[in-house]
């Protein structure tokens, strides 16, 4: 595929995700105004790394080498110049190479689907969904923000990109997620993060 510009943040994107973003540095105003050219939201597209050290702004940052296709839903540009936009995680890929920033950084990409299970993962998922909410319940007991909950859908590959974007985690915990192989390993190591988050968080509320 052709080469993909990037847009490294210091968080992390997943497949079924919001994310709104405020574009102010000049080279991600000619990434917007290059892709806004475009009536096909398919081809409004780009790639959002974790920033793994450095800053946001400037350049010069440390990307991680497995990111999320971001696509532009809605953008509005004002009149100094800024955008904002919402757009929504759409596909996992991988890094092969890093290209010069042209001004804006580049990669060659190739998409990365999720492997097949070798076995059901529903039962697991389902446990998963049940801690999940009793984790999202103590995080809001101990003065957490999480926001409004919806309910997980269905289908285990999804839904556990769902549960990753929802976990009570940090960045680094929400990398490893996103570079899981398929739901299986997912939904695995959420079992493992949030079994952990919520020993910390029973510890912090004097429950255990």
């Amino acid at each position: 595929m052709a080469p993909l510009p990037q847009f490294p943040i210091g968080s992390v994107l997943f497949p079924t995700m919001l994310l709104p973003l405020h574009v102010f540095e000049p080279r991600y105003r000619e990434l917007m105004m290059e892709l806004m050219v475009h009536d096909d939201p398919a081809d409004r597209e780009f790639g959002v790394p974790l920033i793994e050290r450095g800053s946001e702004v400037g350049g010069g940052e440390d990307r991680s080498d497995v990111g999320c296709v971001a696509r532009i839903m809605e953008a509005e540009q004002y009149e100094d110049g800024r955008w904002g936009l919402v757009a929504v995680g759409v596909r996992r890929y991988r890094v092969n190479a890093w290209l010069p920033d042209d001004p804006y950084p580049l990669a060659d990409v190739d998409d990365w689907p999720d492997d097949d299970p070798t076995e059901d993962p529903t039962g697991p998922f389902l446990d998963m969904a049940v801690r999940l909410r009793r984790v999202l319940a103590l995080a809001a007991e101990a003065g957490i923000d999480v926001g409004t909950v919806p309910d997980l859908v269905d289908d285990p590959g999804l839904g556990s990109f769902q549960a990753s974007v929802l976990a009570p985690v940090g960045p680094h915990d929400k990398q490893r997620l996103l570079t899981a192989a398929g739901p299986t390993e997912r939904i695995a190591l959420l079992h493992e993060v949030l079994g952990d988050t919520e020993e910390l968080l029973t510890l912090q509320l004097g429950q255990g």
